[in-house]
C-alpha cells in the first residue's frame, strides 16, 4: 500500500463518471541542483538512502490543487513524488501542464519515461502516431490513450524537449541554482497564467515546440493508417451512434467489434523490427507479444466515448453489437510479397474473397526470416497519403428465442412450407402462421423454426400440442412483458382456425436443448384409423392389445428417401389398444418410441417395416387417418392462463 502524504481528499464533484483513482508520477531531478539545497520529507516505509534527494512538495501540491481540484494528494517514494488524481474528473477539466506539477514533471495523462525517449523520437521521426508510440513503448494504462490526440502530441514534444534541455543543462551545470522561494513563486505564476481555454500562455519555448509539432506531426500514421487518429475522435463516434440510433434497436449495453485491414500486421511487424534494432543498441529487447495490440488499444479509447454517447455501458457479453469495417485500398498490396516468400501460408478458402486473411498473414510473418522481410518491405514502413476508410458501420442484436406448443387441426397444412422444384404446393404452413406475427412484433430480419419432431401434412396434432421454438434473428425489439407475450399468443390464435398456440414465452438458447435432449428416448401417443381388405371381428384385433414392447425394424420409408439417408432403424411399440368400428375399420391407439414411422408400421411399406399391422393380422391393412395425441416432452414450462 503506498503511503499518502495528504490527510484528506476534496469532496466528490458533480459530473464525475467513476469513483476509481489513478496514480500518475513525476520524477524530481532538476538540472544543476545539489541535494544539499533540498528539504527531505520523511515518509513511513521510505527512510535513509531510499528517500535521499526527495524534495518537499507541500507547496507544490497546494498550488496544483488551486487550479486542479481533482488532485487528491501526493506522496514520496524512491526519490519520486506521486500525484494522486481522480480518474473521474469532469469532462472539459483542463489537464495540468508540465510546469503545474513541478518543473521536471509531466502531466497526469502522460505515460512515457526516460528509457522510452529514444524510441519515441525514432518513431515520431519516421511518421508514427503518438498512440502507436505508446503501444511500442508497452504503455498498458488505458487512460493514457484516451485524451485528445493534440493534447497528447503536445505533451510528447514537451517530454522530448524537456529531456533535451535537461541534457544541455547537465553539460553546463549551474554553480548557484535559484532558491526554493524563487522557484515556488515562478511555479505559482505559471499555474495562474492560463488563457481562457485553460491552457498555459505560450512562451518562446512553447513556440519552438509548436513549430516542431508542425514539422514532425504525421498526417497519417505509417503503422495504424489513421485508426488511432481520426477514428478516435468524437466526430466519428457521433457518426456511428447516429446510425445506431436511427436503426431503432432496443439494447441495454453494447459490444464493439472492429475489422481492420490485414496489411496492418505487416506494417506493425516492420515497425517492431525497427524498434527492436534500436533497443538492441541499448542492450534492451522487445518481444512482439509485448506490444499493445492495435485492436485492443482502439477499444480502450472508443468504448468510453460510445458509452457516453449511447448512454449504456460496454459489455463483452452484450447481445447488441456495433461493428465497423475499415479498409485502406492504397496499401492493399503491402502483404502480397508474403505469398511469394511463404506460399504455403496462403491457400484459397471457399468463404474468403482473398487469400490474404489476417491469420494467413500472421502465420507468414511468424515464418519469414528478418533479412527476407527487410528485402521486400521497408523498415520503417512508408507513410501513406490517405487515411483508412470506414467501409461498413453495422449494428445487430443477438437472436431472441421464443418457445411454446402448437396444435394443428387441419389435414391440409404442412408444418413447414411445402415447395417442390421451386413450386409451392400449399399456401401456408404451421411455421408461417406462427412466425409472421413474431417477426412483426420483434421486428426481426429472419427466423429459424424447430420443433420436437414433425407431423405429415395430413396429420393433426391434438392434446397438449407439440413443443416448438423459433429463433428470431437480429430483432430490433427485445423486451416483452408476460402480458405482452400473452396478447401476442392470442393474436396468433385469432388469425387462423387451423392452429392454436399455448405457453408462448421467451427462452434462452441453452433451454432449447431440452427440446432435443434424448429425442428418440421420448414417447409419443397416436390414434390411427385403419382399414383392412378382409372383414374383421373384435377377436381378430384383440391380439394387438396383448402385445407389449414390440420391437420393429424400419428401413427408410420410400416417401422420405429423397431427404433422409437409407438406413434401418430399430424402434419400439410400447403399447397398443384397438377399438372396433365395423367389418373393415378399427381405431388403434399406440404409444411408441419417438421417431417411429406410424404409417409404415400399419401398411408395411412393401415389406420395408417388419413386423407391421398387416403382417400381424394376416391381411392387407392401410391407414386412413392419423392424429398425434401427445408428445411427451416436458418443455417448455406450462404457463398459467
Amino acid at each position: 500500500m503506498l503511503p499518502p502524504a495528504s490527510s484528506e481528499a476534496p469532496a466528490p464533484r458533480a459530473g464525475r463518471r467513476r469513483e476509481e483513482l489513478l496514480v500518475f508520477f513525476t520524477l524530481l531531478s532538476w538540472p544543476g541542483e545539489s541535494c544539499s539545497r533540498r528539504t527531505l520529507l520523511p515518509v513511513p516505509g521510505v527512510t535513509g538512502e531510499r528517500s535521499r534527494g526527495a524534495l518537499s512538495h507541500c507547496s507544490q501540491e497546494r498550488k496544483s490543487k488551486q487550479s486542479h481540484p481533482e488532485l487528491l494528494g501526493s506522496f514520496l517514494l524512491e526519490g519520486a513524488v506521486f500525484f494522486l488524481f481522480s480518474a473521474a474528473a469532469p469532462v472539459g477539466c483542463p489537464a495540468p501542464k508540465c510546469g503545474e506539477v513541478g518543473k521536471a514533471g509531466l502531466s497526469r495523462m502522460f505515460a512515457l519515461t526516460e528509457k522510452n525517449r529514444s524510441i519515441a523520437q525514432l518513431l515520431l521521426n519516421t511518421g508514427t502516431c503518438l498512440r502507436c508510440i505508446f503501444r511500442f513503448c508497452c504503455v498498458g494504462l488505458q487512460a493514457s490513450y484516451r485524451h485528445p490526440y493534440k493534447d497528447l502530441l503536445r505533451e510528447l514534444h514537451e517530454f522530448l524537449e524537456y529531456n533535451k534541455e535537461k541534457e544541455d543543462k547537465f553539460c553546463c551545470e549551474i554553480a548557484d541554482p535559484p532558491g526554493k522561494r524563487i522557484r515556488l513563486e515562478n511555479m505559482g505564476e505559471g499555474a495562474e497564467d492560463l488563457n481562457q481555454n485553460g491552457a498555459l500562455q505560450q512562451t518562446p519555448v512553447a513556440d519552438d515546440v509548436n513549430v516542431a509539432m508542425e514539422i514532425s506531426t504525421p498526417k497519417v500514421c505509417n503503422v495504424c493508417l489513421g485508426i488511432l487518429q481520426e477514428f478516435c475522435e468524437i466526430d466519428f463516434v457521433k457518426k456511428v451512434c447516429q446510425k445506431v440510433n436511427s436503426a431503432e434497436y432496443q439494447f441495454t449495453s453494447f459490444v464493439f467489434s472492429v475489422s481492420l485491414p490485414p496489411q496492418l500486421s505487416v506494417r506493425e511487424h516492420a515497425a517492431w523490427l525497427l524498434v527492436k534494432e534500436e533497443m538492441g543498441k541499448q542492450g534492451l529487447s522487445l518481444a512482439k507479444e509485448d506490444i499493445v495490440q492495435l485492436k485492443e488499444t482502439y477499444k480502450w479509447i472508443i468504448h468510453p466515448l460510445f458509452s457516453e454517447e449511447l448512454g449504456v455501458p460496454a459489455d463483452g457479453k452484450s447481445l447488441f453489437e456495433v461493428s465497423v469495417v475499415f479498409a485502406h485500398p492504397e496499401t492493399d498490396e503491402d502483404c502480397h510479397f508474403l505469398a511469394t516468400v511463404c506460399p504455403d501460408c496462403f491457400k484459397p478458402a471457399k468463404n474468403k474473397q482473398s487469400v490474404f486473411t489476417r491469420m494467413a498473414i500472421i502465420k507468414a510473418l511468424d515464418k519469414i526470416k528478418e533479412e527476407d522481410f527487410r528485402k521486400h518491405f521497408p523498415c520503417p514502413p512508408s507513410s501513406p497519403k490517405n487515411i483508412c476508410a470506414a467501409l461498413e458501420i453495422q449494428c445487430t442484436n443477438g437472436a431472441i428465442f421464443v418457445a411454446g406448443r402448437y396444435n394443428k387441426y387441419s389435414r391440409n397444412l404442412p408444418q413447414t412450407p411445402w415447395i417442390i422444384d421451386g413450386e409451392r404446393k400449399l399456401e401456408s404452413s404451421v411455421e408461417e402462421l406462427i412466425s409472421e406475427h413474431l417477426m412483426t412484433a420483434f421486428k426481426a430480419d429472419s427466423f429459424n423454426f424447430s420443433s420436437s419432431g414433425r407431423e405429415d401434412v395430413d396429420v393433426r396434432t391434438l392434446g397438449s400440442g407439440r413443443p416448438f421454438a423459433i429463433e428470431l434473428v437480429n430483432p430490433h425489439r427485445i423486451h416483452f412483458t408476460a402480458m405482452e407475450m400473452k396478447e401476442l399468443q392470442q393474436k396468433i390464435n385469432n388469425s387462423s382456425d387451423k392452429i392454436k398456440v399455448r405457453d408462448l414465452q421467451l427462452v434462452t438458447r441453452e433451454a432449447i436443448g431440452h427440446m432435443k435432449e434424448g429425442e428418440e428416448e421420448k414417447t409419443k401417443t397416436y390414434s390411427a384409423l385403419i382399414w383392412t381388405d378382409k372383414a374383421i371381428q373384435k377377436e381378430d384385433i384383440a391380439l394387438l392389445d396383448d402385445m407389449k414392447e414390440l420391437k420393429i425394424d424400419q428401413k427408410t420409408p420410400l416417401r422420405v428417401l429423397h431427404r433422409r439417408p437409407l438406413a434401418v432403424r430399430s424402434r419400439v411399440i410400447h403399447t397398443m389398444k384397438s377399438e372396433y368400428i365395423d367389418d373393415h375399420h378399427f381405431r388403434l391407439h399406440l404409444k411408441t418410441q419417438a421417431g417411429t414411422y406410424i404409417k409404415e408400421f400399419v401398411h408395411g411399406d412393401f415389406g420395408r417395416t417388419k413386423p407391421n399391422i398387416g403382417f400381424l393380422l394376416k391381411r392387407t391393412a392401410d391407414i386412413l387417418e392419423l392424429d398425434v395425441e401427445s408428445v411427451d416432452v416436458d418443455w417448455p414450462p406450462t404457463l398459467n392462463d
